[in-house]
């Protein structure tokens, strides 16, 4: 009896210990995320996102050069088919001229086809063709080769634009994307973490920054965004990104740049750091994807990113490229 009973104590014991095991967590509880990581990955999807915005940037300047030179080809096209037209009712009234009097033969009701690649080819072959001007079927052959040559330019020109903006529609996706993600990383943090990611590199603004000629202007402007959001593709008033920022403040001294950091790195001289003065354009990464306006004492101001808006920070806060002097 017993060992029964130590039998049965035993039994009932282990069947504790599984209970107790069964329910206890097969896992730590999850820690905290990193600060530390959070922040090198929020500042990497915001970087990959402003990548992707800077190339909507070139591809919509682009896209309005491919418009414009479409709308002139179309233009040119339009001209030529006139031409065409024109010499083509030169040769139908020689023919017509031949034939004066007579019936016209089938042939003869073809030459005065409006399809114009079917009417050079019946008139070649006409039996009075040798009797015809020469010089107005040459000038027509030319006209005709012309029209052709200025319909494949602009059917080709046509399809880089549509090609174009599907890229646009592709990058804009992916700069959304990486701005979704990075806003899901900082929603998982608690909100002085979050305040603390959002506010690094954070430089107080200058209270008296000298400035001369045209530049003042245009740091005047940019200076008075600061605290402003940043969101892709803007230009202002209430919003900016980084090189609709720079393009919007240079305007105001009289300055056109283009809304696209690469290409105002192309838009003026090249500056070294040692001679940089308060509203010279400064820029970073490679390639270029992010542009910001020096102001003096090692500090620009730059529309940055959506989680820091528009402020002012030290001159070597991301990985700096060269400067340009607009103007």
């Amino acid at each position: 009896m017993l060992n029964a009973r130590k039998r049965l104590i035993t039994l009932v014991s282990g069947s504790a210990l599984v209970a107790v095991v069964g329910f206890m967590p097969s896992t730590p509880a999850s820690a905290e995320p990193d600060i530390g990581d959070v922040q090198a990955r929020v500042d990497r999807l915001y970087h990959e996102a402003e990548q992707a915005s800077e190339r909507y940037n070139d591809a919509k300047l682009e896209l309005t050069s491919l418009k414009r030179d479409l709308g002139l080809l179309k233009a040119d096209q339009g001209r030529q088919g006139n031409r065409l037209e024109k010499v083509r009712r030169q040769v139908q009234d020689s023919v017509i001229r031949q034939y004066e009097g007579q019936s016209l033969s089938a042939m003869g009701q073809v030459v005065l086809s409006d399809d114009p690649q079917k009417f050079l080819s019946q008139l070649s072959t006409m039996s009075s063709y040798n009797d015809m001007q020469d010089q107005l079927f040459d000038d027509y052959a030319t006209e005709l080769k012309s029209l052709d040559i200025r319909s494949d330019a602009t059917a080709k020109r046509a399809a880089q634009v549509a090609e174009l903006q599907k890229d646009l529609g592709a990058e804009k996706a992916t700069a959304d994307k990486k701005l979704a993600e990075a806003k899901t990383l900082l929603g998982q943090l608690q909100a002085e973490q979050r305040q603390e990611i959002l506010s690094r590199g954070t430089v107080r603004t200058p209270s008296d920054i000298p400035v001369s000629g045209r530049a003042s202007a245009a740091v005047a402007y940019a200076m008075a965004q600061v605290g402003k959001a940043y969101v892709y593709g803007a230009a202002g008033p209430n919003a900016f990104d980084c090189s609709g920022l720079t393009m919007m403040a240079w305007a105001q001294a009289g300055v056109a740049l283009p809304h696209s950091s690469s290409a105002q790195y192309s838009s003026g001289p090249h500056i070294a750091e040692s001679d940089l003065q308060p509203g010279d354009l400064v820029f970073y990464y490679s390639p270029i994807s992010h542009v910001g306006m020096y102001i003096g004492n090692g500090l620009i101001v730059n529309a940055e990113n959506p989680g820091s808006g528009i402020r002012v920070t030290g001159l070597h806060a991301m990985p700096y490229v060269g400067a340009v002097r607009p103007g």
